[in-house]
């Protein structure tokens, strides 16, 4: 009989089973690990040890104190342990390590290494995040003598220049007192020395592999939960937020900040209500750049928008409200300038609704054009108006995408699958 475990909100849940004799002890190390700061990487990591779980392994989640300072909690079935950690920089202010928590921070956690070094019967280490933290599960693998594998989920070698320095902007004016950390842990080594990489995007995939032609270097996407995301309640959340019942809706579910390039469908909204009078868009999401998402607020008041622009801030973890968004919507749009994966793709099929979305990075590799969804450039307003104009106009069609989308998200996408390829990738590291 499989021991009950009880989830964060004290809710029994029934995930772990008993083990069985190949089983693993698996470690996920992610930089941070925060339920009301969600998003694609923290989905991933959750759902993906939740499904090995099941299957008779036993995973843990160690990750830092940035943005939670709870230092142990049970969430949805896995143990979460999160560790104290600094920035090594002379001269970081307070709102720059805030953004730094956010969005890409080289965090440096002696007292998770502490705990990695000590932890016992682990298999794998599995790394989320490359710098220092890589280095740090390095260290603690190589000391250990266990094999480690590492996850690119942010496109490593494929962020833009402009993205780069606006990422770097908040350590602008310190000093970094921290180097001799990244050359005793081995920083720079950190994909070097990893049994395995794993990519989430095919592209990356290819670029990691022309780069690292001897390594073993797999794609494993992300999945998604299609029961949870087939129903929801949209109208019940159209009344919450002020919306009609009867405006088309256009929904955007993504970080907030440049990367995810919201400023694109606000110019978009501002031309096609010219056709579509009473269209209203949601923008839903953790805000990871606040000067951004400023920026936002005042293009919406620039054009004269904010009754058609709803800005909900974030999730927390299993939210039901992220179901009904996408059950309150008609269209689904993501114009990233740069996306390795894209999950919320997935959660929208499963939702049941066409998607507009970028045609770069990983996207193309999973979606097919015209029919599971159409792709436009980010780059370029006038591809996603007329995208959305056309699902918007030609109900028939957007329900083929849809329905076409739905179907490949069940049968290529299931969690118990994503699972399935770790599974085999630890237990070929481990041997």
């Amino acid at each position: 009989m499989s021991p009950t475990i009880q989830t964060a909100n004290n809710e029994p849940v029934n995930d772990m089973y008993d083990q069985k004799p190949d089983s693993l002890h698996v470690i996920q190390v992610p930089r941070r690990f925060v339920a009301n700061e969600w998003g694609g990487t923290e989905t991933m990591i959750l759902e993906s040890s939740r499904a090995l779980t099941r299957s008779g392994h036993r995973c843990e989640i160690h990750t830092t104190t940035a943005l939670c300072d709870n230092p142990h909690e049970n969430l949805n079935g896995v143990e979460v342990f999160r560790h104290n950690y600094t920035y090594p920089f002379f001269g970081l202010s307070d709102d720059a390590r805030l953004d730094m928590d956010r969005k890409g921070g080289n965090i440096l956690s002696l007292s998770m290494l502490r705990n990695l070094l000590k932890t016992p019967g682990v298999d794998v280490f599995h790394a989320h995040s490359g710098k220092r933290l890589g280095g740090i599960v390095r260290t603690a693998a190589r000391r250990r003598g266990l094999p480690y594998v590492i996850t690119l989920h942010g496109g490593m070698f494929k962020i833009p220049e402009q993205e780069m320095e606006q990422m770097l902007s908040p350590l602008q004016g310190t000093l970094e007192w921290g180097r001799v950390f990244g050359a005793m842990l081995g920083a720079r080594r950190v994909l070097d020395d990893a049994d395995a990489i794993i990519c989430v995007g095919q592209d990356e995939q290819q670029a990691v592999q022309s780069r690292y032609p001897h390594k073993r270097v797999d794609w494993v996407p992300n999945g998604v939960d299609v029961r949870r995301f087939e129903n929801g309640d949209g109208k019940g959340f159209r009344a919450a937020h002020n919306i009609a019942e009867h405006a088309p809706v256009l929904l955007c579910v993504s970080r907030i900040d440049y990367q995810k390039n919201q400023l694109l469908l606000v110019d978009a909204l501002a031309r096609l209500i010219e056709t579509h009078r009473d269209l209203h868009l949601v923008i839903m999401g953790p805000v990871t750049v606040a000067s951004y998402e400023q920026k936002l607020k005042a293009r919406i008041d620039d054009l004269g928008l904010h009754d058609h622009v709803t800005i909900l801030e974030g999730q927390p973890a299993g939210s039901q409200e992220l179901v009904n968004a996408y059950h309150a919507a008609d269209v689904f749009c993501l114009p990233s300038l740069h996306e390795p994966f894209g999950i919320v793709i997935l959660e929208a099929w499963a939702a049941g609704l066409p998607v507009v979305a970028s045609g770069i990075g990983g996207i193309p590799s999973f979606t097919e054009n015209e029919t599971n969804i159409l792709h436009a450039d980010p780059s370029d307003t006038n591809t996603f108006v007329t995208a959305i104009d056309r699902l918007l106009a030609d109900h028939e069609y957007a329900k083929s995408l849809a329905d076409n989308g739905k179907t490949k998200a069940a049968t290529d996408y299931d969690w118990s699958q994503v699972a399935s390829r770790l599974e085999s990738i630890y237990l070929d590291v481990r041997r």
